[in-house]
């Protein structure tokens, strides 16, 4: 999906505040490209939904709608002066009556890649590291046997 206008970002926001709480939106809702591990985030004091363009582009268009309607079940509950953060019985409710996702998907792009993998000698373990370890310094964390590079176990 491509990016939107401040226009029709509006719109869609409106369009799935209609379909899913029978209400319309009135405020402001732009992208932030500051936003790096959440899908959007409200901002009670402005009433401004600020969304992630990265997700917008990356995931598809079901998990985008997902994080607009959690974001705007902190709209609405803030506007009826009930409980719209996280641990509020209000909030936990209007998520589930909407469907709203508690949590949005990691970006494909954020996900950890391990370039080096360790095993234990002694008990099998595997670790998986983005850095390189020291194997003559540093032992198993569980049994302190020794680390072998690699996830083959030598005998």
């Amino acid at each position: 999906m491509n990016l939107l206008n401040n226009e029709e970002l509006f719109t869609i926001v409106n369009e799935v505040s209609v379909k899913y709480f029978y209400k319309p939106f009135k405020h402001d809702v732009r992208y932030n490209n500051r936003l790096r591990t959440t899908g959007g985030r409200y901002i009670p004091a402005k009433k401004l939904i600020e969304l992630n363009p990265k997700y917008m582009i990356e995931m598809d268009e079901n998990e985008y709608i997902g994080i607009i309607k959690h974001e705007l079940v902190h709209y609405h509950l803030h506007i009826e002066g009930k409980g719209y953060k996280h641990g509020d019985q209000d909030f936990k409710q209007l998520l589930k009556k909407t469907g709203s996702p508690r949590h949005c998907k990691p970006l494909p792009s954020t996900k950890k890649e391990y370039k080096h993998t360790y095993t234990c000698n002694n008990c099998g373990y595997v670790y998986k590291r983005k850095r390189r370890v020291d194997i003559k310094k540093f032992r198993c964390g569980k049994c302190g046997g020794k680390l072998l590079l690699g996830s083959n176990i030598k005998c």
